[in-house]
């Protein structure tokens, strides 16, 4: 029997070995797995950490894109501003080149109006007054500031203070009130009246003396009486006495205008 108890403790010995021996096995094997099952929860950690990662950027990355989208259609928007801006330039400075050319235009112009009426100044005459002759200076503002010159055919010479030659006349001036007075007889007349009265007369005077006209009168009398001797001396004169008479006096019409 004891053979036996022995034999079967043997055999629950190695069993045990056996048993022990799995045991370590599995124990190592355990202690792989938890290591394994650490490194893998780390490798999830990184992978959640990266998916949280990649989830941001993802979230960034829709923002660039839509921020991008925004520049686009500024930046259209630029374009069509900018496209605008170069057209109304370029309109801007043809405008200002037109105007630039209007404007020498316009100063040529000035100039020829300017040198026309230097020209002007230049054919009219000027009447310059005496140094301190206030009397002839009022005398000076009137001739040079009269509207029509033209009807000034007859100026006023001066010979002293207050003293002047008009034509063939010779006259005392004065100035009252600011105003030209111009003696005549007994009294005084205003400067335009006196022109209205005595300038057509001195005209005529003035035409009288001038000898061309003088001439050509003589000439013209001559004409008349050779004509009427010759009428004289027709058969026919006695009948035309009304029309030689007629024509006899129109010399002197002629003188008188």
């Amino acid at each position: 029997m004891m053979t036996t108890y022995e034999s079967s403790r043997r055999d629950f010995e190695l069993q045990i070995d056996v048993l022990m021996k799995k045991k370590h096995d599995l124990e190592t094997r355990n202690k792989d797995l938890e290591s394994s099952i650490l490194a893998l929860n780390d490798i999830l950690t990184v992978k959640e950490d990266v998916e949280a990662q990649l989830e941001t950027a993802l979230a960034h990355n829709k923002q660039l894109d839509q921020a991008k989208d925004e520049l686009n259609r500024e930046l259209e928007n630029a374009s069509e501003y900018i496209s605008k801006l170069e057209d109304k330039f370029f309109e801007a400075k043809k405008t200002s080149l037109d105007l630039l050319k209007s404007l020498k235009d316009t100063e040529s112009e000035i100039e020829m109006l300017k040198n026309y009426i230097i020209d002007l100044k230049s054919r009219i005459a000027v009447y310059i007054p005496a140094k301190g002759d206030m009397i002839d200076k009022k005398i000076a503002e009137y001739i040079n500031n009269y509207p029509d010159r033209q009807k000034l055919k007859i100026m006023f010479m001066r010979e002293s203070e207050g003293v002047y030659q008009f034509g063939t006349k010779r006259i005392g001036v004065k100035v009252a009130k600011d105003k030209i007075e111009i003696r005549v007889g007994g009294g005084f007349l205003s400067i335009d009246e006196f022109l209205d009265q005595y300038t057509p007369a001195e005209l005529e005077k003035l035409e009288r003396k001038d000898p061309i006209k003088r001439t050509a009168e003589r000439l013209a009398v001559q004409k008349t009486l050779i004509g009427k001797e010759q009428r004289e001396s027709s058969p026919i004169a006695s009948n035309s006495s009304p029309r030689r008479n007629s024509t006899a006096k129109s010399p002197t019409k002629r003188q008188g205008i």
